[in-house]
């Protein structure tokens, strides 16, 4: 059978005790996998299209295994030999289409592709994602159902153990899941599976990445960058500053901000800007504002909505001290990151 994918993964998971999927590990997610190594799939798996998943057994774990070393996949013929001696649910992952999600497994595949950097935030159909994605406690034990966390606790506390719990939420931090290469994240558990971290993005202790949002390349994030966000190469994102995403008020406008930028500290913005903008500390940019323009000389040439300037570069906003009001002109002076500092992510 010749068949083109999207996407496939085998990974090993967690259910609750009646069966349901809690949360699913993919090691080596694929996109747009070779119709070679898909064929030689199918023929063990007996995959018949569409986007499914199938669990899979020490058997057939080890007939993948062989397979891989045929082809010559060393990596994925190492992996399924750690995956056959395990006891816990494996998964092989089928992606045909990038699609509306059906399963747990799916959406945990699509969360990987974006952490793994395979795809872009917006690049990946992430529709009916949350219904999908249990609301479980997250546990130095792994995740845990919040049915059956009390059994656990005492489970643990009379054994001896204590049972630590980080969160309690429908996403993992992703460091459990993907460590992307060339980053430095000062608090794992404020960055989401499903974040797409650019290397030589510098995340800091107050830093937050959302799912499906993320950084292009060498960026400092000291603030939020919301669900849907992107954040060019060389933009700083100052301490306690924010961008509002899709999830959080900004209706159907995707937000984004492009290259050597900066939004101060405590500040924000809620409309997409270009190349080298700068927000003033403690200004918060929303798309109603009114923006007074102003010209080379300082004067007022017209006062528009903040929705209006979206999208340019070279703009500074600001607050006028005296009279409160926002004003905006052209900015000269791109922000230059110190090189020093993300140089040996």
């Amino acid at each position: 059978m010749s068949q083109t994918l999207f996407s496939l993964a085998i990974g090993v998971g967690s259910k609750n005790t009646q069966g349901s999927w809690l949360e699913v590990f993919y090691p080596m997610p694929l996109l747009s996998p070779s119709e070679k190594l898909v064929a030689a799939i199918t023929e063990i798996v007996d995959y018949k299209g569409g986007n499914t998943c199938v669990e899979l057994d020490s058997t057939t774990c080890h007939a993948l295994e062989e397979s891989f070393v045929n082809l010559g996949e060393d990596a994925l013929a190492k992996m399924m030999l750690s995956l056959e001696e395990s006891d816990q649910p494996r998964v092989i992952t089928f992606l045909e289409t990038d699609d509306t999600l059906n399963s747990t497994p799916e959406a945990y595949l699509k969360l990987h592709l974006l952490s793994h950097r395979l795809v872009k935030p917006h690049g990946v159909n992430l529709q009916g994602i949350f219904p999908l994605l249990p609301n479980v406690a997250w546990t130095n034990e792994g995740a845990i159902d919040l049915a059956e966390l009390p059994e656990r606790q005492l489970k643990a506390r009379s054994e001896g153990r204590h049972l630590s719990v980080d969160s309690v939420d429908k996403f993992p931090k992703m460091t459990d899941y993907v460590v992307p290469t060339g980053v430095r994240i000062a608090d794992a558990a404020r960055v989401r599976l499903g974040a797409y971290v650019g290397e030589g993005t510098t995340i800091m202790h107050e830093g937050f990445i959302n799912f499906n949002a993320g950084t292009e390349g060498k960026s400092m994030i000291e603030g939020r960058i919301s669900a849907g966000i992107m954040i060019g190469e060389g933009s700083d994102l100052g301490g306690g500053c924010s961008t509002m995403g899709t999830l959080s008020g900004g209706n159907d406008i995707v937000v984004s901000l492009g290259e050597n930028c900066l939004i101060g500290a405590n500040a924000g913005i809620n409309i997409p800007l270009g190349d080298r903008c700068t927000i003033e500390a403690g200004l918060y940019l929303t798309a109603g504002s009114k923006v007074n323009v102003l010209d080379d000389q300082k004067n007022v040439v017209e006062t528009v909505k903040a929705s209006q300037l979206s999208g340019q570069s070279d703009l500074l906003f600001r607050r006028n001290s005296m009279t409160g009001g926002i004003e905006c002109l052209t900015n000269k002076s791109a922000i230059a990151l110190n090189e020093e500092l993300h140089a040996h992510n």
